[in-house]
């Protein structure tokens, strides 16, 4: 990825600060950023954000997303929902970087009840510097790619 990668990032009311110390590490790194997470604590849904983050994807305007929720789990099923959207929720580096090799992911989801801040910014690294290998697992994602009729 360039520079000029435009990255959007997402979380529900529980991962502000993290969300908020991953856009500036994202940032840091030379990437641009769309943080269209919520800015207070106030109670909010899950599925909305990923969603929002996930359209944003999906039609291009951005080219990766990064997204947050207690889990990560909640908010990685409704990103994938939106149609060309492939997410995963990781938990560690090998993951991060296999979802982006092997699946062509262009969503990582993260738990942030669940990993530390330090760990959280290693998971982005590893999924932002991965490049999709193509070859036969670009069979494999044609064949995810098929089932979203």
């Amino acid at each position: 990825m360039t520079a000029k990668t435009r990255i959007v990032i997402s979380s529900d009311h529980a991962d502000i600060e993290l969300r908020k110390a991953i856009a500036a590490h994202v940032k840091g790194l030379g990437y641009e950023v769309e943080d269209i997470g919520p800015m207070t604590s106030e109670s909010t849904h899950y599925p909305k954000h990923g969603e929002a983050a996930a359209q944003r994807v999906a039609s291009g305007d951005c080219d990766l997303g990064i997204l947050l929720c207690g889990t990560g789990q909640g908010i990685m099923m409704a990103a994938n929902k939106v149609k060309g959207i492939r997410c995963g929720v990781c938990s560690d580096t090998f993951s991060a970087r296999m979802i982006r090799e092997h699946n062509n992911a262009n969503m990582l989801s993260m738990g942030a009840r669940v990993l530390g801040d330090a760990l959280a910014l290693d998971v982005v690294d590893a999924f932002l510097s991965a490049e999709f290998e193509g070859g036969r697992h670009a069979t494999r994602v044609d064949m995810i790619t098929a089932i979203e009729g």
